[in-house]
């Protein structure tokens, strides 16, 4: 009985280090778009739960081309601070063209 209850007692115990340690703090992956420019930008395993103003991305020349090869959902804003009525969700893998433009990011 007692090698019983030693057993699932460390079981238990490793499952719930397992389950903190595997808690999601970064998206792990890239997020690319096009800047104000044109070139090709990169966040690379971009944290997660927090809004990402978008480097080369301007009030009057928004970012545009989003790709998402993280591994998580991303959130684009059409406006700085995630904010806005403007906003689209992206599944991993998800693409989408020039015609869609955006300033912030989040990611689930």
């Amino acid at each position: 009985m007692r090698l019983r209850n030693t057993v699932i007692a460390t079981a238990s115990a490793l499952m719930m280090t397992l389950s903190m340690t595997s808690s999601a703090q970064a998206a792990d992956g890239e997020f690319e778009y096009r800047g104000s420019l044109g070139r090709v930008r990169l966040l690379v395993d971009p944290p997660s739960g927090e809004c990402i103003n978008l480097e080369h991305a301007t009030d009057l020349v928004p970012a545009s081309s989003p790709w998402n090869k993280t591994n998580a959902t991303a959130t684009v804003f059409l406006d700085f601070d995630c904010d806005g009525d403007t906003y689209y969700v992206m599944t991993p893998g998800k693409k989408l063209g020039l015609l869609l433009k955006l300033r912030s990011v989040s990611f689930s």
